[in-house]
Parts: C-alpha cells; structure tokens; sequence
C-alpha cells in the first residue's frame, strides 16, 4: 500500500481510503472522470481489484470488536464533531460535487444539506438503541432486548447524489457499532472520499469507515464476501435486484432501492401557477437525474392539460442551462456522455412512437462549454402508457404529460405501473387528497409537494419494483437494518431450594 504524493490537478488520481488513510495501489485499473460541463478529464479513478477490497474488509473486520464496545455515547460524539466539519467544509464538498456530476452549486448544497440532516439524526443513537425491560415476566424472571451491531457492512451508492445517499447509510450504521466500506460510484467519486477524511478527523477510528473505488469487480466481491453481513444499495431497478438476489443468496441482509417512474396529478381545482412552478423544479433540477423526480404529469381533463402545457412551455423557454458554477443557472449538465446519448435517444423515440414533442431541446448550444453534455429541457404531450417513453425510467430531463378524465383514472394509471416510489397530487380539496394518499400503492406520496422525500426522522423507500427488501433507508428503518434485535430473559434462584424440572413447556403462572 502506498500513499500518494500531491499530484496537480491536472494529473489528479483518486485512489480508496483503507484503515484511516488515503491509499493508491500500484498498477492498478483506471477510469477518467469527465467534468461533464467540459467534456474534459479532470481526474482518473483507480478501480480496486478483489485484494483491495479483501484488504478494506479485513481492516473494517479488526475494527469492529473495539468500535461495538465503545459506549453509544461517545459514538455519538463523533458523529457531532462530524456534522460540525461537514458544514465548515461544505464549500470544499459542494465544489467537487459541481465539478463531477455537473449539478449547478445550489443544487450540491442542498443535497449536502440533506446529508447532514442525517448525521443530525445519527447524534441521538443512544436513545435509538435503548432497548425494552420487563421486571417479573415470570416468577422472579426478568426480560429485556437490546439492539446489537451486525459486524462489517457495506453500502453501494450511485452517482446522482455523491454525498447524500452514502450519508443516508454510513452515519447510522457506524453508530449503531457497525464497522462500513462504501463503494461509490467511479463516477463522481471525490467528494465521497474528501467526506470520509472528515469524519476520520471527527474521530471515526481506523478501520471503521473504508472508501473503495471500484467497478462490477467490488461489487461482486461485497456481495459473496462471507465477513460481509448486510449491504445497502441505491441505483438502478435491474442492478438493485442483481444486488438483491445475489447478496440474499449469500445470506446478507440487503436493502436495495432501485428506479421510479414518478407521476404528479394536477386536478382541476389546483393552483396551477404554483403546480407549475413546482413542476419545473421537479421535472428539471439535478437535469433530471434524481430518482424522485416527476417526469410524467397526470393531467384531469383537456382543460387543465392545456393549461398546463402551456405554462410549462413558457418557463422552459426562460430556464436557464449551463455550467454548474454558472451564475444564476439552473440546470446543468447529463453525467456523461454515454448518458447523454441514451437520453436523447429516448427523445426521439418519443417523436417516433407518436408523442407531440411541445419543447425539444436536442439542440441546445451553450456557448464556451460545446464539449459538455448538455439537454436542453423537453416537453411531451399526449403521452400514452404504451409508449417508450412513459414506462422507462429516462433519467433526464424529459416531462410527459398524459391526459386523463378522473382522479380514479389517473391513480389507476399509476397503480398499474410497475414502480412505485414516489407520487404527487395538486389539489385544494381535502377529500381528494385524503382519498389518493390512502389509496395509491406508491411509498412516498405528497399532497401539492412534488418531492416529497421524506426527512431525516423518517425513511425512505418506495413500493413494487422500486425497493427490494423489508427496511427502507435511514430513518428509524435504519436502525433496524443496521442491528439486531436480541431479547434476554435472566432468573437467579433463591434460599438454595432445589426445584423440581418442569417438563411442560413454559408460560406465566
């Protein structure tokens, strides 16, 4: 293992961070990281090959027996001076996010914001763990649980939110007395290291939180590795059941978040100016690449179509795309050229399978960044359910909109869709409301919030294809995931007395 120099930016490789230092590997496998807004190379990647990740596993494994045994309270502590370094660095954070995946700034500080929200959330882990105690369950009998720490864990994350959703895992999990090596993606992978340097300067000792760049090779190895005993993932529905099947087959406790297909009914009594205005930034901030972004409207009726065509076309022709260091924009860039691609293919096959495209924007230019993979925002109408671009998850910046003539045809609509994570209806009338958030099979649901994840004190995860496994992510679920429940029954004879065995099976007398 080597630590690497101070290389310029220019030459910059990102290595793993291993048993409380950044390490490079020799001769290892690259992978250039693009700064989408250029299209140029602005780091390389270095790919673990399995001796890494066997390496980051055995650091993580020695750890664990003195980091389990380390009192809540003082966990707690680290996770406080961990909050507090994350929000003096979150310009140092923010930057690198801006520079990998292309989000505008904004954007990155809202999603560190949300990070920290839990870590906040973290700080409470000894009342999280406190357990349950019965006095006399029986005759001189006493009962109690407790929530112990599973071991080393691991956790999987993508590259639409950096330094969020390894926050959703890793906080948590190490709290609650887990050792974690993260695999983020090779993407956008510095923040998620330059983070991990932090909270190993806020005390995590060494061992107990491993960053591991890597590709299909780490994953496998997270999954089969026997030391291994439950991994979390966010990412794609396909590769979220590959992460699934496989980890359960080796016995793990996985959760794993996968895609969505996420609609918004606006209902003829709606305030439309603010439906649309939330619209927009439901449909088109992060470029689209958020797995809670509405990227179909479920209009109720002709008239309220219309309307809502209109509007949205209008605000598309004054939204402002660029450079995520941009002043004043508000969209950047695709992640990669690759995705770029797929985006627009799905574009045209919108065009080809009969949508009306109101507002394309295939041939947006922004003027000094030609090599970035930039969409401008599109607008479909008259979408139906059988076409292309309404069951796939796009991932882009792309709304649909889809007429129909009820609520009840708009949530059968959406029933019928294979994902379920997250849903919306504008309304100003209560029992409509109260009807669809009862009633829609879809996990997260707001009621005029058209992105309603929840906070950091409760959990997220959606229904049908879009989460595989029981315990949703962070949150009280979290809890549960990251631990297991043991339950302690105690007895200690008195006076000496011999008694009798008792051969029926035991109950309360």
């Amino acid at each position: 293992m080597t630590v690497p120099s101070n290389p310029t930016a220019q030459e910059a490789l990102v290595g793993h961070f291993i048993n409380g230092q950044p390490v490079v590997l020799p001769g290892s496998r690259v992978q250039d990281v693009i700064n989408p807004a250029t299209g140029a190379v602005c780091a390389r990647v270095t790919l673990a090959a399995k001796a890494t990740m066997e390496e980051a596993i055995a650091s993580a494994e020695a750890a664990f027996p003195a980091w389990r045994n380390t009192p809540p309270a003082k966990r707690a502590r680290v996770m406080y001076r961990f909050k507090q370094l994350l929000e003096d660095n979150a310009d140092r954070i923010c930057a690198l996010i801006t520079a990998e995946h292309g989000k505008v700034l904004d954007d990155a500080r809202g999603e560190l914001a949300r990070g920290i929200e839990n870590v906040e959330y973290a700080c409470a882990v000894p009342e999280l763990l406190k357990g349950e105690h019965s006095k006399n369950v029986g005759s001189g009998i006493d009962s109690w649980s407790e929530f112990q720490p599973l071991g080393v864990v691991a956790g999987i994350t993508p590259f639409n939110f950096p330094a969020m959703v390894p926050l959703w895992m890793y906080p948590m999990a190490i709290a609650c007395g887990n050792t974690f090596i993260l695999k983020p993606s090779e993407r956008d992978p510095s923040s998620a290291l330059l983070i991990a340097q932090l909270a190993h300067e806020a005390g995590v000792p060494p061992g107990v939180l491993n960053v591991v760049n890597g590709d299909k090779e780490a994953v496998d190895c997270l999954l089969t590795d026997p030391r291994i005993q439950a991994v979390s993932f966010v990412g794609s529905t396909p590769i979220a059941e590959y992460v699934y099947a496989t980890g359960s087959a080796h016995g793990k406790r996985v959760q794993a978040l996968g895609g969505a297909k996420n609609h918004a009914i606006v209902m003829p009594d709606a305030d439309l100016d603010n439906a649309v205005s939330a619209l927009m930034g439901a449909a088109y901030g992060s470029c689209g690449e958020r797995c809670m972004a509405i990227s179909v409207v479920v209009a109720v009726g002709d008239a309220v179509a219309d309307a809502l065509v209109e509007r949205l076309s209008a605000e598309l022709g004054r939204l402002k795309v660029g450079p995520g260091t941009g002043a004043g924009c508000e969209m950047g860039p695709l992640v990669t050229r690759q995705h770029f691609e797929k985006v627009r293919a799905y574009v045209d096959q919108g065009v080809a399978e009969g949508a009306e495209l109101v507002v394309d924007g295939r041939g947006l230019v922004v003027p000094g960044h030609e090599g970035g993979f930039f969409l401008g925002g599109c607008l479909f109408d008259r979408v139906t359910p059988e076409m292309t671009i309404y069951k796939d998850e796009i991932f882009g910046p792309v709304l649909c909109v889809v007429r129909v003539g009820s609520l009840q045809e708009g949530m059968d609509l959406i029933d019928a869709h294979e994902y379920g994570n997250g849903t919306c209806l504008f309304t100003r009338d209560g029992e409509a409301a109260r009807y669809f958030s009862d009633g829609i099979k879809v996990g997260m649901v707001g009621i005029n919030v058209p992105l309603p994840v929840p906070v950091s004190y409760h959990s997220f995860g959606g229904w049908k294809r879009s989460l595989f496994g029981d315990l949703a992510a962070y949150g009280p679920d979290a809890v549960r995931f990251y631990t297991r429940r043991k339950t302690i029954s105690q007895r200690w004879p008195s006076g000496g007395v011999r008694e009798s065995a008792q051969f029926s099976f035991p109950s309360m007398k």
